[in-house]
């Protein structure tokens, strides 16, 4: 565990802060490689060297670390589709490829990534909670690409696509995830391309 000398002369929001980044990556990597049965207060604190009285400073209980957890996965992969895109050149197939690439590819690169955002997310309450909000951030994503490159779209058609297009990634990165479309992701990609702008 931790000796509090290691914290002599650091400010106390950065050690706060530093701690709570340790706490969160152990139980990224408990939870990634293991699920819930991983995560305890315990588990974690002894995977990041952290006295159980530091966890109680950041978390309430092993669900808000595990929100925040989610958190951070899905911050990382936002970061990553909006470079995948800004990347793309500026037309609605270019750049729904490009997107649709981003999240498969990040979700596979590290399987604990997609254990987070989408294979436990539908069983766990936490992430389903989490995994809803984001679904929503999604859907206006879309809804703001949609109106930026169609600026004369039916509205109603527009919202329509918007859902369709949220739900299908979701249930395109489980069956991604689970093997179920091969391991070739630019084939995959381009099917699901072809699908949505048919």
């Amino acid at each position: 565990m931790s000796s509090p000398t290691r914290w002599a002369g650091v400010p106390l929001t950065d050690r706060r802060a530093e701690r709570r980044a340790r706490l969160i990556d152990a139980a990224f990597q408990l939870f990634g490689d293991g699920g819930e049965a991983a995560l305890s207060v315990r588990s974690v604190c002894r995977a990041c060297g952290l006295n159980t009285r530091y966890f109680y400073e950041s978390f309430a209980d092993t669900d808000e670390l595990l929100g925040a957890v989610y958190d951070e996965v899905s911050a990382a992969l936002a970061a990553a589709v909006d470079e995948a895109m800004t990347s793309a050149p500026d037309s609605l197939r270019a750049r729904t490829r490009a997107g649709i690439a981003a999240v498969l590819g990040f979700s596979s690169e590290d399987p604990r990534r997609g254990r987070v955002l989408f294979t436990d997310a539908r069983s766990n309450p936490v992430l389903a909670a989490r995994r809803a909000a984001t679904q929503d951030l999604l859907r206006e994503s879309v809804l703001t690409e949609e109106g930026r490159l169609h600026p004369d779209s039916d509205p109603v058609a527009t919202q329509v696509g918007a859902a369709m297009y949220t739900g299908a990634m979701a249930e395109l990165a489980q069956q991604w995830l689970a093997g179920r479309l091969g391991t070739d992701l630019s084939v995959v990609v381009d099917h699901a391309v072809r699908q949505w702008l048919r």
